[in-house]
């Protein structure tokens, strides 16, 4: 974790509170060693392991040391460390935060809402050419596979920069990442208006580039705002609402650039058009960059859960960031979900891309509404991704929400690929609708479900390795696919998603629901001791003991 300093931040007027406690008579250190009562244990003397000598853990009755959490990772988990280091208290120091205060920031929906919109306009300009590829096909002159790599640039470009984003993230924090990709999200939408030539395809692969490159910056950015400003029972809608504006970007690049940019074999005209749609992305990318600078503040000036609290507390400045990698592939759950996911939102990204050329082949001349089916996809994808974000918050069921909707979005695929080729339209828009509530609203559920099943890990690096998996998969998909499309037609394109997300499916079911995050919420007996205690008496706190097993 990246730990700004605090006086950066709002300061809500709320005094904090007084964490310094002075250590009871009748409770020793170590059997040799008594606690005198105005004298706190001294910095060199390592707990026992059996017994908390650092009278910060125990300051607060609202944070616990469960015992299924362990030291965060880049730190060490003896218990002396945990007797030297600061613990969840640090407010008798001036210029840090309180850990021990558990208080959500009305901040928040504002930092979460901002980074929903500028992602959204970002998922716009990866899916505007591949709604209307036909189109674009015939102003600029090129192929088919051309338009379909304005997509794939998407994927591609974010492989091999996902490590140094992800570091970015660690040690700049998520102001910085925000920022940087707002800015080059910015850039790219301008660099397009200087495509508006037949000749200058270049131009605008080189704005596309760019705007693939701000994605990086963005994909991984969900469950990481959702964990470090959210509740414990808010993380799953607050990542819900985070990938709400990704798909709302793309319903919105599939409905508007086919009512803006008509058919037309008017070149000028043409040129016309699309020089609307650019005009009016780059103005809005320049709004969302000025709020971000407004809006987006690092952290919280107090955690906002008690996993975000001991995240801060136990965090190193030295960690390795090649162990952290290291230790999520040495997760077997984990690398499950990442293969899982990738198979899923493969078969989302090849769907979409080649969406257009799908519809087209069986009903010519219906470029809108290819453009509207996948605004159903879309729209129904988001539907289902909020409905699912605030049923985790409320049942914690993450193995078999993720179980469920996995399967149905497999059976939603079936459906849709049968349909398809019957001839009439409306058939598939509920056919299609049915399968994006499943398959799109499945994308949340990854997210969440790699944070529970790597915590303490960074957030950033579990999102970005599910992304990276996506994004293998999805150039696979959209290649092969469409290579399959072009030479047997479009069912055997489909059915080879179906057999992939069949395989995705099966591997979900071996998946073990080991959530880490939400023990690491719960009370130890301990703590509920301790309140009863404090409730009894609020003259006398006595530190309570954290033993090697909680350790």
């Amino acid at each position: 974790m990246v730990n700004e300093d605090p006086n950066l931040e709002e300061c809500d007027g709320t005094p904090e509170p007084q964490s310094a406690l002075r250590a009871d008579p009748s409770i020793s250190a170590h059997p040799s060693i008594s606690a005198h009562p105005s004298i706190s244990a001294h910095p060199s003397i390592s707990a026992h392991p059996s017994v908390s000598a650092h009278h910060s853990v125990s300051a607060h009755p609202s944070v616990s040391i469960h015992p299924s959490v362990s030291a965060h990772p880049s730190s060490s988990a003896h218990p002396s460390i945990l007797a030297q280091q600061g613990g969840l208290t640090q407010s008798s120091i001036p210029g840090t935060e309180d850990l021990s205060v558990i208080k959500v920031s009305k901040r928040r929906w504002a930092v979460v809402l901002v980074f929903s919109c500028y992602s959204m306009c970002n998922a716009f300009q990866w899916i505007q050419y591949g709604s209307i590829s036909n189109i674009f096909m015939n102003f600029y002159g090129v192929s088919a596979f051309a338009i379909d790599w304005l997509s794939m640039c998407y994927m591609l470009t974010y492989i091999p920069l996902l490590l140094p984003v992800a570091w970015m993230l660690e040690k700049f924090g998520l102001r910085a990442v925000a920022l940087t990709g707002s800015a080059l999200n910015c850039l790219g939408a301008w660099v397009k208006m200087g495509s508006l030539k037949p000749h200058l395809f270049p131009v605008t692969v080189l704005g596309q580039v760019i705007c693939s490159v701000a994605q990086v910056f963005i994909l991984g950015m969900p469950s990481r705002i959702a964990s470090v400003w959210f509740g414990a029972n808010e993380v799953s809608t607050a990542c819900s609402i985070a990938v709400f504006g990704n798909q709302l970007g793309i319903a919105i690049g599939f409905l508007v650039p086919p009512v803006l940019v008509p058919n037309t074999n008017d070149q000028d005209k043409l040129a016309y058009h699309i020089s609307i749609m650019f005009y009016i992305i780059g103005g809005v990318a320049t709004l969302l960059f000025i709020l971000v600078i407004i809006v987006f503040k690092e952290k919280p000036k107090h955690p906002p859960s008690r996993a975000q609290s001991l995240s801060y507390a136990l965090a190193s400045p030295d960690a390795s960031y090649l162990s952290s990698i290291i230790r999520l592939f040495k997760n077997l759950n984990f690398v499950l979900l990442v293969i899982t996911y990738g198979l899923n939102a493969g078969a989302f990204y090849a769907l979409s891309t080649l969406l257009n050329r799908m519809v087209i082949s069986h009903y010519p001349g219906e470029e809108v509404n290819a453009g509207r089916i996948g605004l159903t996809i879309v729209i129904s994808g988001m539907l289902g991704a909020v409905i699912s974000g605030i049923w985790l918050d409320r049942s914690k069921t993450y193995k078999e929400t993720t179980l469920v909707v996995y399967i149905m979005s497999l059976v939603g695929m079936v459906v849709y690929t049968l349909t398809l080729n019957l001839g009439h339209l409306w058939i598939v828009f509920i056919t299609a609708g049915t399968m994006g509530f499943f398959m799109t609203g499945y994308l949340p559920l990854g997210f969440e479900f790699a944070v529970e099943l790597t915590y303490p890990e960074s957030e950033g690096m579990s999102s970005g390795l599910l992304n990276v998996s996506a994004q293998v998969f999805g150039i696979i998909f959209t290649i092969s696919q469409g290579q399959i499309i072009n030479n047997y037609g479009t069912m055997p394109g489909n059915i080879f998603l179906c057999v992939f997300l069949t395989l995705g499916a099966g591997l979900t079911a071996f998946i073990r629901a080991d959530l880490r995050r939400q023990k690491a919420n719960k009370e130890t007996p301990d703590n509920k001791l301790q309140e009863e205690e404090e409730e009894e008496s609020n003259t006398s706190k006595a530190p309570t003991t954290v033993s090697e097993e909680h350790l």
